[in-house]
């Protein structure tokens, strides 16, 4: 059963009516382009929302009635559709600092439970501090740190790509490679 008209269509521009039929009647457009062409048309032709789903090929008026809506608000973008299937993103640049201060930070034994940070470590830590990240995964942390340049290694620390620690006769140095970033390219 389709939804009351909530929004009905607006009147089709000369232009539009062309372009629809055109995308309607086309074999190279996608298939969804296609179909919601059709359910235009037949709406702007006075069939329902059901009806028009039902000629085009699909079972929901529904999506009908949302795609009149979007078409009334977007023009022939509405044909097109939006992206999605993707989340949107949870952590913002101020959280990334968040994470990368923290990060930075040495970490306190006492306080922390280690000497250096390891993933859980630093998640616990973001869990726990009163401006932290509470829902905060390793995985997140983990991305957030190899985009800053770190990576981590098998001394079981995180290195920033391109320093290096060596031990020499005079001590211990860190080491810089100039072609760092160009060879992360």
């Amino acid at each position: 059963m389709s939804p009351q008209r909530m929004e009905p269509l607006r009147e089709l521009t000369e232009v539009e009516r062309v372009w629809l039929e055109r995308i309607s009647r086309s074999y190279s457009e996608p298939a969804a382009h296609v179909t919601r062409a059709k359910e235009i048309l037949e709406v702007a032709g006075g069939s329902t929302y059901q009806e028009a789903a039902e000629k085009a090929g699909r079972k929901s008026g529904d999506a009908v009635s949302q795609l009149v809506g979007r078409f009334n608000r977007e023009g022939m973008l509405a044909i097109q559709g939006h992206p999605g299937g993707k989340p949107p993103a949870k952590y913002q640049s101020s959280e990334r600092e968040r994470v990368l201060a923290e990060f930075r930070r040495q970490p306190d034994p006492e306080k922390d439970g280690t000497k250096t940070w390891s993933l859980t470590t630093l998640q616990k830590a973001l869990r726990k501090a009163e401006d932290g990240l509470p829902e905060i995964s390793t995985e997140r942390i983990w991305v957030i740190l190899q985009e800053a340049g770190y990576r981590w290694q098998k001394s079981r620390s995180w290195c920033e790509t391109g320093q290096a620690v060596r031990k020499r006769k005079r001590g211990v140095v860190t080491v810089v490679d100039p072609d760092a970033t160009p060879k992360k390219s």
